[in-house]
């Protein structure tokens, strides 16, 4: 009984439950016709996201995952889709039931494919190369934790960071221009 107790709380498998519960609730946001059911399924993506940064030591990280996206960014979505009034089809689309169950029997098997595969997070190909817990101690003792994060943010992957910030813009002025024509 140990062992299972031992198996449940691993961070393999807790790696593989949320990752079936971002993929789920990703999934499930883009299928979702009502607005507003979508915003709930990506609160759900991004909290679970926010698990998995627990997972793997940034901590930092998942806070800010949870204070800046699911937290101000999904109250601005909401706030533009209260705006232009595109929740009030009323249709039930939250699906209980058989979809849920269906739905948790998919992901358990995904999980399931995914451990017997790969055996665990470290035979993956993404962490072959990763730099061990001594050098990202060392970085973290020299620079800090936003240090760590910010420099490859500013330098490396500064074109992303930059259109990720551009294509926020053009979505916000975007609604607006939308609501105020209905206006």
């Amino acid at each position: 009984m140990d062992t299972i107790f031992e198996f449940l709380f691993s961070r393999d498998f807790l790696f593989y439950v949320f990752s079936g519960v971002t993929i789920g609730s990703a999934l499930a946001m883009v299928t979702r016709k009502n607005p507003v059911a979508s915003l709930l399924f990506m609160v759900a993506t991004l909290a679970s996201l926010a698990g998995i940064y627990v997972l793997f030591e940034a901590h930092f990280l998942a806070a800010i995952q949870i204070i800046v996206y699911a937290g101000a960014i999904m109250v601005l979505f909401l706030f533009v889709i209260m705006l232009l009034n595109l929740g009030h089809d009323y249709q039930k689309d939250l699906k209980g039931g058989a979809w849920a169950i269906f739905a948790f029997v998919v992901a358990g098997a995904m999980a399931g494919v995914l451990a017997r595969q790969y055996g665990g997070i470290e035979a993956l190909p993404i962490y072959r190369d990763a730099h061990g817990p001594q050098v990202i101690d060392a970085l973290l003792a020299e620079q800090g934790a936003v240090g760590v994060m910010a420099h490859p943010l500013f330098t490396d992957y500064v074109l992303a960071f930059e259109l990720t910030g551009i294509l926020l813009l053009v979505a916000i002025v975007g609604a607006l221009a939308l609501a105020k024509r209905r206006v």
